[in-house]
């Protein structure tokens, strides 16, 4: 059974339910555990700088993304735990009320 509360799979939703975050997660996924500097995901996405801050900010604030100074540069990470957390929050129940159902996962 997944540990996630409802509140808190919702917020993540929410968040992910806009379009610029959405893009904005996605693009850190794809860059892996190495997450990616700011500027280079601004110039990815072709997004202002303060439209960027204000969409991560929400992302960090849900805990989907990290984020870390190096030096002089932010380096923004998804958090892939809370994704798989998630993820598996969604599934926990597949099928749970249908008697015999195969696609229902174990929970351990």
């Amino acid at each position: 059974m997944s540990l996630m509360k409802i509140d808190d799979a919702a917020a993540r939703l929410e968040a992910l339910g806009n379009r610029t975050r959405l893009q904005i997660y996605r693009a850190l996924v794809r860059a892996g555990h190495a997450g990616m500097p700011v500027g280079r995901l601004q110039d990815k996405l072709k997004i202002p700088a303060s439209t960027l801050s204000h969409h991560i900010k929400t992302l960090v604030s849900v805990g989907l993304v990290s984020q870390s100074r190096e030096s002089t540069t932010l380096i923004c990470r998804a958090n892939f735990d809370a994704m798989r957390g998630l993820l598996d929050f969604m599934v926990s129940e597949c099928c749970a009320e249908e008697a015999g159902c195969s696609d229902t996962q174990s929970a351990a």
